[in-house]
């Protein structure tokens, strides 16, 4: 502990106490604390971190609790000292914080983040002494090896590159505690998978699964432990494998016992490494170029020993999969434009065209097997119980790169440095300048680079480079430079474009950037594809087939059922929309920064290139970071907030101040042990230069609570006691009393003297034998009186169930045995229960039929119960459905194949009645699932088809008659021609307009009703009206007919049957 002193630090220790401030001061100052693995120093509350490429002891729990105990400034420069910052502003502040890694590529952001996050957790430890708060944190840290390895590569620049943009939200609770977190990932470098540069290495999971799975493993995997079998993994340089650089062994054992901290059951990850072995195989696959009869180029796969342990290993067959490999279906309207009566066509690809389909399955494997490992761990860490908590975040995302050969990875991987950059900036720089201007303070304008224009030029939405790329018309990368270079790289000087033909010094095929850190060509060759990233159907449904658990999560757009062909947003598109997602999240958050250095390009410890360090802090703003913090404030708070938390520490201000808060702070900062240059009023908020004057505030205040905590408690305690004494003062007082009164009345004079007092004694020891006499007996009347009211009822439920027969247990049946006058409420409850009891009984016998009548019951009895007359003697009728027989009909099973309607729910002989005459016409009526049908008895033919959707309700009268109404939606133009392609539909052409409304007489009228009622709600999400009245109104298509029904007990009218009598716009049914 000796070591955590500032007395020992070499150089300064916070570049704001350098003086001259240069650059070449500040490099010089970092190079000194480096060579003496001094690899943190501070700007202000700003921490600047070299690379150190070695182990350091300075990472122990000891060192993690000194640093939780103490206050900024008051031990050396750590990346512990701002994560404790933001722990404790978190805890003590409430408020959401946000630590802010950025740098650019191998100067160790991975490794930052991950010890911030360890930290996090070590302080949570010290605070928390639940299990379950335990088992987050541990879930937490763990997240890291699990998604470095399925998410980080070795790269020319960094062993353990992140591929991936992480942010980690962790929420706490008030005490500090972790309740769960959420992570948030970006846009993982497929392309990857399927090639990489030469040296370098595929994501570290294939070399651990390879080396450090054992033989079973492997096997069951259909695996070998050599590199060098798997075309993936070919490039790769041998020596990243070696002790020396990275052991792939140990880090298998890591991250397998990270997915089993994570709560990963066996099955998933068997299933997860099943996946990463099909990759492997896919990459293995060759296709054989053929000649087809008709002229075209074809292909076969050239080892088929290879494919087949693909379909072992997804759970599919070979020859679907090979299909899906060497095929492409084109849809109707891809071949000639239409769709009219086109069918698909299916195309054989090429050997390349194979090839390069193949790789896109193992991109989108991979990718998506990762997006699903973010989402498994995010439900083993997210928060279990609602509300809003106060959130701490992490952003690691990757370094900004620039290669040989820079594609469009690198333009979307500089893109989120360019913007993070610009973020950082804008709060750091430009923002807090024109705090101090607009707050009246006293300001020189520190001038920095300011990269809004370079964010613009990519993020624009008219034309920008990302809204180019997704134009409609942009189908080639040749395209996208031409249209590139006529457009923003003619009027930006940050870009330069040029097309294959040009002249000028730019490689073919390629353009310039000016980016922040420097300028990057890139080649816009795979430009259009990769942003498009549409895998074909084919091998998206192909995928969807597999018995494998995860590829239907995986591959949901290889659903049958989905029929959407509407195309996905571009990855620009979907990046652009994260990314602001993300900078609104921090931006909404307290920001710590931690501003990580690459001290080399070799990657060796000891060694500190001052042009590579003098080029990242030129283009980081550090040298500006100093000066806009040696001559600005570190904290500022308004007047009314800042008199709000440290009101207590002042008498003038304690405990109510009534004045403005602008004096309440004046008279507050003058009572303070604190320098008053330390110290600065604004127009609105007060300000304070340094970090440690902050800190000596929060401690001054949490002596303060303590103390005034102290007082509560004496407070508090004093009252209690008192209270307690004035009662017992008070019982005392009485019991004098009430024994004077007693001995009084009970001998008459007062005594005095030890006979009296021996008097006295026998006299208390006799009424003491009395008391305890009746205790004794009150107790066991009480004993008795309790086990016989425990007798009483069992003897009562004994005879309940005694009285009641065999057949209590139908719910028909409805005698109950009598029961005691005092027992009549606890016979009632007993009567429900069995009642309940024995429904529930009966409800267990129904299979899916009996299920399925009883739903049509219960829901004519909701409907027709004392509304409809006729409804009584349909209860003990059973709904048969279909009297005619007609699912086993031939002709009808070729007829519903057409129209959709295989599902019969009804089908009878009924009477259509006329609209004119009012006659009858027996019609074959058929209720389907979907729609409602007439059609000719004897020839089957289809008159009508009315959607279920367009009858909206359904009328009837309350007396015994059969009849029923079908009120018909009228229907708009637009939806006429929605239908004139179904066979037999009413609303071909113009027919729904003339026809309108139905009217039917039948003997089943309660079960059509009822029916049609459950078809139409299972269509359209909610029932129809169902209309009970002696009069309601009918559509005849160009008219309305009022529809009477009348009882008048005609002679001419036998009972039970109905004449009707059509009179102009009336209609009247007489019974």
């Amino acid at each position: 502990m000796d070591v955590l002193s500032l007395e020992h630090e070499v150089g300064a220790w916070d570049s704001v106490l350098l003086d001259p401030l240069t650059e070449d001061s500040f490099i010089a100052n970092l190079h000194m604390r480096y060579k003496r693995d001094h690899i943190y120093t501070y700007i202000g509350n700003v921490l600047v971190s070299v690379n150190p490429y070695k182990k350091l002891a300075l990472y122990s729990p000891d060192v993690a609790r000194a640093y939780l105990c103490h206050g900024p400034h008051q031990l050396p420069p750590h990346v512990y000292a701002s994560a404790a910052c933001a722990y404790r502003f978190l805890r003590d502040r409430h408020e959401d914080q946000c630590v802010v890694v950025s740098g650019e590529s191998g100067a160790g952001k991975t490794e930052a983040a991950r010890l911030v996050l360890a930290f996090l957790s070590a302080a949570a430890a010290a605070a928390a002494a639940a299990a379950s708060a335990a088992a987050i944190r541990e879930r937490l840290v763990q997240s890291a090896p699990l998604l470095e390895a399925f998410g980080n590569a070795k790269t020319y620049r960094n062993d353990n590159s992140s591929r991936f943009g992480k942010y980690l939200d962790i929420e706490f609770d008030y005490k500090g505690d972790p309740l769960g977190g959420t992570i948030t990932n970006y846009l993982l470098e497929k392309s990857r998978v399927t090639s990489h540069a030469p040296g370098e290495r595929n994501f570290h999971i294939f070399y651990q699964l390879l080396t450090g799975a054992d033989i079973h493993l492997l096997k069951q995997l259909k695996l070998q432990r050599n590199l060098d079998n798997y075309s993936f993994l070919r490039n790769s340089n041998n020596r990243c494998h070696g002790p020396d650089s990275i052991d792939d062994r140990h880090d298998f054992q890591v991250t397998r016992r990270a997915m089993d901290m994570l709560g990963f059951m066996q099955d998933e990850v068997m299933s997860v490494f099943k996946i990463v072995a099909s990759v492997l195989k896919l990459g293995n696959i060759t296709f054989v170029p053929t000649n087809n009869i008709d002229g075209t180029e074809g292909c076969t796969v050239n080892n088929d020993y290879e494919l087949y342990d693909v379909c072992e290993l997804l759970g599919t067959e070979q020859g679907a999969l090979q299909t899906a490999l060497t095929s492409r279906t084109l849809l109707p309207g891809t071949v000639s434009g239409t769709d009219d009566g086109e069918e698909p066509v299916t195309a054989e690809l090429s050997a390349g065209e194979a090839t390069h389909a193949r790789d896109a399955l193992c991109k989108a494997l991979y990718s998506r097997l990762f997006t699903w490992l973010v989402t498994r761990i995010n439900d083993s860490t997210k928060v279990k119980r609602y509300g809003r908590r106060k959130v701490l975040g992490i952003l690691d995302v990757y370094g900004f790169e620039v290669f040989d050969k820079n594609g469009f990875e690198q333009l979307i991987i500089n893109f989120c440095n360019e913007k993070l950059h610009q973020v950082v900036v804008e709060m750091a720089l430009r923002e807090e300048q024109e705090e101090y201007v607009r707050e009246g303070l006293e300001w020189t304008h520190i001038d920095f680079f300011n990269n809004s224009a370079i964010c613009s030029l990519i993020e624009k939405n008219s034309h920008g480079l990302l809204s180019l790329l997704d134009e409609e018309g942009l189908r080639t990368d040749e395209q996208f430079l031409s249209r590139l270079s006529q457009g923003p790289a003619g009027q930006r000087p940050e870009l330069l474009a040029t097309a294959s033909n040009s002249g000028n010094n730019l490689p073919p095929n390629c353009f310039r950037l000016k980016h922040f850190a420097g300028t990057v060509t890139y080649n816009v060759t795979g430009f259009v594809e990769k942003n498009n990233d549409i895998l074909p159907r084919d091998l998206s449904q192909s995928m969807y087939r597999c018995e494998h658990p995860l590829l239907k999560t995986l591959f949901p757009e290889g659903n049958p059922k989905r029929s959407t062909l509407k195309r996905p947003a571009s990855t620009g598109a979907q990046f652009k929309i994260s990314l602001s997602a993300l900078v609104r999240s921090v931006t909404s958050k307290t920001p710590h920064y931690v501003r990580c250095v690459k001290p080399n390009e070799l990657k060796q410890p000891r060694i500190f290139e001052m042009a590579l360090v003098a080029h990242q802090v030129r283009y980081l703003g550090l040298v500006e970071t100093v000066r806009v913090r040696r001559a600005g404030f570190c904290h500022r708070q308004t007047y009314s907030s800042f008199l709000s938390r440290y009101h207590m520490l002042s008498p003038h201000t304690w405990p109510h101040w009534a004045g403005t808060p602008v004096e309440g702070v004046s008279y507050l900062v003058r009572d303070l042990p604190i320098p008053s240059g330390e110290f600065a009023f604004g127009r609105t908020k007060i300000f304070v230069r340094s970090p440690r004057s902050i800190y000596e505030l929060e401690e001054f205040r949490l002596v303060r609570l303590e103390d005034l905590a102290v007082l509560i408690q004496k407070v508090w305690r004093g009252y209690r006691d008192r209270q307690l004494f004035l009662l017992k003062r008070r019982s005392q007082i009485i019991i004098a009393s009430a024994w004077k009164s007693w001995r009084e009345c009970r001998f008459g004079v007062s005594f005095k003297g030890r006979r009296h007092l021996w008097c006295l004694y026998r006299v208390a020891r006799e009424e003491y034998r009395i008391l305890k006499r009746r205790k004794q007996i009150e107790w066991a009347v009480s004993v008795i009186q309790r086990h016989y009211v425990c007798w009483k009822r069992r003897q009562f439920l004994l005879r309940l169930s005694r009285l009641l027969p065999p057949e209590s247990e139908s719910p028909t049946y409805r005698d109950w045995p009598p029961c005691p006058r005092r027992l009549a409420d606890t016979s009632l409850l007993l009567r429900r229960l069995h009642h309940k009891w024995r429904c529930h009984k009966y409800r267990l016998k129904f299979d899916q039929t009996a299920r399925n009548r009883m739903r049509e019951k219960v829901t004519a009895s909701i409907i027709f119960k004392e509304r409809k007359a006729s409804y009584p003697r349909s209860v003990s009728h059973p709904f048969l459905g279909d009297y005619v027989r007609l699912r086993q009909n031939v002709q009808w099973k070729k007829t519903c194949v057409e129209t959709n309607d295989q599902y019969v729910v009804f089908a009878d002989i009924i009477n259509k009645i006329t609209r004119s005459s009012g006659k009858f016409v027996p019609i074959l009526f058929v209720l389907s699932t979907s729609s409602m049908l007439i059609l000719d008895q004897r020839t089957l033919q289809i008159k009508y088809r009315v959607p279920a959707a367009e009858i909206y309700r359904l009328s009837l009268s309350p007396y015994i008659d059969d009849v029923a109404v079908f009120h018909v939606r009228a229907l708009s133009p637009s939806s006429d021609a929605s239908h004139q392609n179904i066979p037999g539909c009413l609303f071909q052409s113009d027919l729904g307009k003339k026809k309108g409304d139905f009217i039917f007489q039948t003997g089943h009228v309660i079960e059509i009703v009822t029916k049609l009622f459950l078809v139409i709600q299972n269509a359209v999400g909610k029932p129809p009206e169902v209309n009970i009245s002696t009069e309601f109104e009918a559509n005849f298509g160009q008219q309305t007919v009022l529809f009477t029904f009348k009882c008048l007990g005609m002679p001419e009218v036998p009972p039970g049957q109905i004449r009707i009598v059509r009179k102009a716009n009336k209609m009247e049914v007489l019974l």
